[in-house]
């Protein structure tokens, strides 16, 4: 069993992508979780997270601020605060922020997967993904 664990928002080092940045504020590096995997998302305007699934983990898309255009399979709805999106296992889905500002979400996985404790598989350039956003 993990020990409990403070994270504080000072101590998390942003990963910062092409498209936002990941603060990893769960996961078996940053805290030992094993069930849990829990990054805070940043989507700068007009950027996103392309299609990609999880093959072994669900997960629960939760928008804290801002505007985000979130796909769950081929299906698209804007989401703002509060709003949310499960993805069970597998599911292609993908996050853009289609705002002026920043958009922040949180991102909650399970189980942990591998040492970093998240896995993914881009299908960005495969059909028929690659077709929906035109």
């Amino acid at each position: 069993m993990a020990d409990g664990k403070f994270s504080m928002a000072s101590d998390i080092e942003p990963e910062i992508l092409d498209w936002g940045q990941l603060r990893w504020v769960s996961s078996p590096l940053a805290t030992n979780a094993n069930q849990l995997t829990v990054i805070d998302v940043t989507l700068n305007p007009g950027k996103g997270h392309d299609f990609h699934k999880h093959p072994d983990q669900e997960e629960v898309i939760y928008v804290i601020s801002g505007s985000v255009e979130q796909w769950v399979d081929q299906e698209m709805r804007i989401l703002g605060p509060g709003d949310s999106a499960f993805l069970p296992a597998g599911m292609v889905h993908a996050s853009f922020n289609n705002g002026d500002s920043d958009a922040k979400v949180l991102a909650i996985l399970g189980p942990c997967v591998g040492d970093g404790g998240y896995e993914l598989v881009d299908v960005a350039d495969q059909a028929p993904w690659n077709t929906l956003r035109k």
